[in-house]
Formats: structure tokens, C-alpha cells, sequence
């Protein structure tokens, strides 16, 4: 899918977990910021001049879902609302983060798309107040540069890039820009032999980046509680290689390209999955460990959207030692409105 939130995770939560955190005045804060956004959307659309429609993350025959936790291959018109995560991390003795997103990719031509996405996120550490806020405004362009039908194959490059000072202080958000330069990858297994037909409805999908900060330090100064003086402390930040794939067995390829099973529904139109969502710090004095998550779970794509929902394992103590879940609802625009909002700006009679 589309995804311009922070790499790796896609952001998300739990409504009624945040019901007695959020007050009245942010809740209509994020009501009119997403207002906003898709009033931007639809308004771009309108410039639109085409009339062909073109099908979502296909390559040939297959069919790529938009992944939960790691970005897409493939450039679409697409809306995630909301993608919703929640997990504890180590931040001060266990903090309970909580996250609700919404992204929405607008194709601009049939190979390049521009991505905007708002993150709420809300803080719950093990002692002290709950926190909430906005993160960071999030914007990103990907250009699909190459998609081969018979290899099931598709090839992307993009950069995103997080706005500083955009987002609410009480959650940390950075007050300096980051530029996210990445590539991306999908390729399905439908070119293996006839012998080994039941693995064609295997796909894998990756992306690798580096997050790159445009400040390479924040000072801040604090007061010695013994002494009276005034101290400074420098927090450093890190260039970050941003890396992750998903491996994922179609049962949709499966009945429509290899064998009809006669399975039932919901079961004939399942993608189970497993995504790796890491990053490593590179410099800076803060070299490694590497952190992320690996995350299980299923899809199941209709024609219009799709639902996931996936387990958060953290992969070591320096990401946390608590299961999290992300779960998404996730609309295809270009094939809900292929004549108007769903369809390129420019080039879609190609």
C-alpha cells in the first residue's frame, strides 16, 4: 500500500483504549487534519484527464496486497483508514504505545504517485500521565520504474520525507526533518516449473532505505538537582538503514491460477503473510543493535478493500519483550472510483 509513515511500522491502535486518553479538543484536531487531507486529495483528483482505469498491485497475474507493516512495490490510489497498532516498548520501565494512522497515495501518472499520512499516537508509560499527540506530517513520492506480467516482477524507488516540527512535542517528535530515500521490490513465484505449481502462489515483497536526519545532534539543557548547575545534554541522531520484506502464500493465486480447491469463503480470498520490519542504526556512536519486529498474520483482499491484521513480535529486549498487534482496513480507490479519483492525472490512456 501506501505507507509514508515512519519506516518500518505502519502506524495504528485500539479505539476504545484511547477513549479515556483523548480529550475532546484533540479528537477534533485529528478530525480536521484528516479533513484536511483528503480535501487535498480530492482535490488534486478533480485536475484529473483520463479514462482508463488500471488494475491495483498487478504484475501479470499477480496480485500484490498492500502490506501492513513494510511499504509497497507497486504505485496506486489507495487509502488506509486507519491502520491501528499498539505494542509496549522499554521506553521508561515499559511504555505502551498506541498508534492510529491514515495514508492515502494519489497516482499523478501510472508510474509515479505522490503519499501524504497523520499519525495519533497516544503514550502510556508503566509510571506517570498518559500523553498523546500528533507525530510528524509525512509526505513521499514512489516512481515505479519496472513491472514484468510473465515474472510477476515490480521495481520501485521513492523518498519520503518526515516534517520537522510538525508534529506534538509530548510524544517526541523530531523538531528536524528526516529524508528517507528507498527501493522496492515484489516478485511472485508464478514462473516455477509445472513440478512445483503448488509454491507458484508464493510472493515475496521488500523495500530497503536509509532514514537520514537533517540535524545530526539536539542539545538540551537541565538543571543538576545537587549542584544547581546547568547541564548539557546531547542526544545524537543517527543516519538508519531501514529494511524489511514480507513473505506471503495467496490462496487467491492459488485457486485462480494453479488448481481450483472449491474452498469456501472467506477462505478463498486469504494472503497469509509474514513481515520482518527492522532498522539499524549506522553512525554516530549508536552502530547497531538492530531492532524490529516480525510479524504473522493474514489478509483478506476483496475487491474493493482489504483487511489485515498481524501479531508485532519484537526480535530482541532492545525492541521490547511484549507481543503488539497492528490491524488494517484498506481501500483500493482505483478500482472504487476508476473514472474519477482512482484513476492517473496524466497519462492514463497509455
Amino acid at each position: 500500500m501506501c505507507t509514508v509513515r515512519s519506516f518500518p511500522f505502519r502506524n495504528p491502535g485500539n479505539r476504545h483504549a484511547l477513549e479515556p486518553a483523548l480529550s475532546h479538543h484533540t479528537g477534533g484536531i485529528f478530525i480536521k487534519r484528516l479533513s484536511l487531507l483528503l480535501s487535498l486529495v480530492c482535490a488534486v483528483c478533480e485536475l484529473g484527464v483520463t479514462s482508463h482505469a488500471f488494475g491495483h498491485g498487478f504484475a501479470g497475474a499477480r496480485f500484490f496486497p498492500a502490506t501492513l507493516s513494510t511499504d509497497d512495490p507497486f504505485v496506486s490510489d489507495e487509502l488506509s483508514l486507519p491502520t491501528v497498532s499498539t505494542i509496549r516498548t522499554p521506553d521508561d520501565g515499559g511504555t505502551r504505545e498506541t498508534d492510529i494512522s491514515v495514508d492515502i497515495a494519489k497516482r499523478i501518472t501510472p508510474q509515479f504517485g505522490i503519499e501524504i499520512g497523520e499519525t495519533l499516537s497516544v503514550l502510556n508509560p508503566h509510571k506517570g500521565q498518559t500523553t498523546n499527540g500528533f507525530g510528524n506530517l509525512e509526505l513521499g513520492g514512489k516512481y515505479q520504474f519496472l513491472k514484468n506480467g510473465p515474472h510477476e516482477a515490480i521495481v520501485s524507488v521513492g523518498l519520503d520525507v518526515e516534517i520537522g516540527g510538525t508534529g506534538s512535542r509530548s510524544i517526541g517528535a523530531d523538531s528536524f526533518s528526516t529524508w528517507s530515500p528507498a527501493i522496492f521490490f515484489g516478485k511472485g513465484f508464478g514462473d516455477l516449473p509445472e513440478a512445483l505449481r503448488f509454491l507458484k502462489p508464493i510472493a515475496i515483497t521488500g523495500v530497503a532505505g536509509i532514514a537520514i536526519p537533517t540535524s545530526a545532534s539536539t542539545r538540551s539543557f537541565t538543571v543538576n538537582d545537587q549542584t544547581g548547575e546547568r547541564e548539557i545534554e546531547i542526544e545524537r541522531h543517527p543516519d538508519v538503514l531501514e529494511w524489511g520484506f514480507a513473505l506471503e502464500y495467496s490462496v487467491i493465486y492459488l485457486q485462480s491460477q494453479v488448481q481450483d480447491m472449491h474452498l469456501p469463503a472467506p477462505v478463498d480470498r486469504l494472503i497469509p503473510l509474514v513481515e520482518f520490519a527492522m532498522e539499524t542504526p549506522l553512525n554516530r556512536g549508536a552502530g547497531g543493535p538492530t531492532t524490529g519486529t516480525v510479524n504473522p498474520g493474514v489478509i483478506w483482499a476483496g475487491k474493493y478493500f482489504q483487511v489485515g491484521v498481524e501479531a508485532m513480535v519484537p526480535i530482541n529486549e532492545h525492541t521490547g519483550n511484549n507481543v503488539g498487534v497492528i490491524a488494517q482496513l484498506h481501500f483500493f480507490l482505483d478500482d472504487l472510483f476508476p473514472h474519477t479519483i482512482g484513476r492517473p492525472l496524466f497519462g492514463g490512456n497509455k
